[in-house]
């Protein structure tokens, strides 16, 4: 079987890894030069711990395990099983916490409610004031600047992978065939759109109106931090943004606790990941109106900066570089995906959001297996 991947992304690249996983050949067409969407400009974050429960967390779990499994393989995904730890200020937050330790899934998610002191120890980086922090064992992280690199070299490696950059696919044509922007056509057993938060020309020639909507948000990243950061760090407001953390006590902290009015205006949350280089990528703010803004603005920025340093309880290094970037998500963001059967042998995949990252490996599965790959 011959199968013809559009788009480089993270998404994109777990089909292609599928396909030629169980014996298939694969052309991989991307627009760019490499991928340069929000595959890149994310956390690298497996992060298990604040998915819905249901399809999405096992969903989620299984990309956990294709992510481990993937990265003993290709370490240039600098696959790390980190866990996360989300430290928790006062009682509203930490009932919040102690709601989700008590979940029927609880163990699935390796959730567990640390003291203090017990958090300091698996990450002895967080010197600032906090109660207590909600642990998840599951949470793990790759490299995303480098994970499309990494995989791409052992899907060359294989013989039966072959990457188009620079090419932008402008046509169906007929079944199981696209046309380039160089009028060539690549037609194989089946195709597969993988186009992120490109939704417009071809996307909806193809398919029309989908219910995806795009997110813009903003992060930066420091220089290194001088010492090792053991897990990813979150911060309270994620359990107002997450849906594991849905609860009687996520209503109570939403009624006696505001959020920051900088946080509120942003949509915002604290995720923070140390990377192999030893600088912190921290983040994010949410923004759904159209047209999107095209510039960042410092306030989001300031607001990280001041919840980060008083978790540590020191100076963030300098700030080495900051970025806006765009995903595409499911308007109803109870669905994992966005999986629509376009033409005969044509299937577009996109929309996963900022579980992108997280479930991509598991996403991909699923399309091969529906397929019958």
């Amino acid at each position: 079987m011959k199968v013809i991947v559009v788009g480089a992304g993270v998404v994109g690249t777990m089909h292609a890894w599928h396909a030629v996983e169980r014996g298939h050949e694969v052309v991989h067409i991307e627009r760019e030069a490499e991928a340069r969407g929000a595959s890149l400009r994310n956390f690298g974050q497996i992060w298990v711990s604040g998915r819905a429960g249901g399809e999405e967390l096992d969903t989620a779990l299984r990309a956990r395990e294709l992510w481990e499994g993937i990265g003993a393989r290709v370490p240039g995904l600098g696959f790390r099983a980190i866990g996360s730890l989300t430290p928790v200020r006062n009682e509203l937050e930490r009932a919040v916490a102690e709601a989700a330790a008590a979940r029927p899934d609880a163990a699935a998610r390796g959730y567990k409610l640390l003291t203090a002191d017990e958090a300091r120890a698996v990450n002895p980086a967080l010197r600032g004031a906090f109660e207590a922090a909600l642990w998840c064992e599951r949470d793990a992280a790759v490299e995303p600047r480098t994970a499309q690199l990494a995989l791409r070299e052992a899907l060359l490696a294989t013989g039966r992978y072959t990457f188009l950059p620079d090419r932008e696919v402008r046509d169906v044509v007929g079944e199981h065939a696209v046309r380039d922007d160089r009028g060539e056509t690549h037609s194989g057993d089946a195709v597969v759109l993988c186009t992120g938060a490109w939704l417009s020309g071809l996307v909806r020639e193809v398919a029309g109106e989908i219910p995806v909507r795009r997110v813009r948000l903003q992060m930066m990243q420091t220089d290194p931090l001088g010492e090792p950061l053991t897990t990813s760090v979150a911060d309270a407001d994620s359990f107002r943004y997450y849906p594991a953390y849905t609860s009687g006590a996520l209503d109570a902290l939403n009624a006696g606790q505001a959020q920051d009015p900088t946080a509120a205006a942003h949509r915002m949350q604290l995720l923070m990941v140390q990377r192999l280089d030893g600088g912190l990528t921290i983040g994010d703010t949410h923004e759904y109106e159209h047209p999107f803004a095209f510039d960042t603005l410092e306030d989001p920025y300031e607001h990280l900066t001041r919840v980060v340093e008083s978790f540590l309880g020191r100076p963030l290094p300098r700030i080495r570089r900051r970025w806006a970037g765009v995903y595409a998500q499911c308007v109803d963001t109870t669905r994992v995906v966005h999986r629509q059967k376009v033409r005969d042998g044509v299937w577009l995949v996109t929309g996963p959001g900022g579980r992108g990252m997280t479930c991509s490996p598991a996403i991909a599965e699923t399309t091969a297996n529906e397929l019958g790959w």
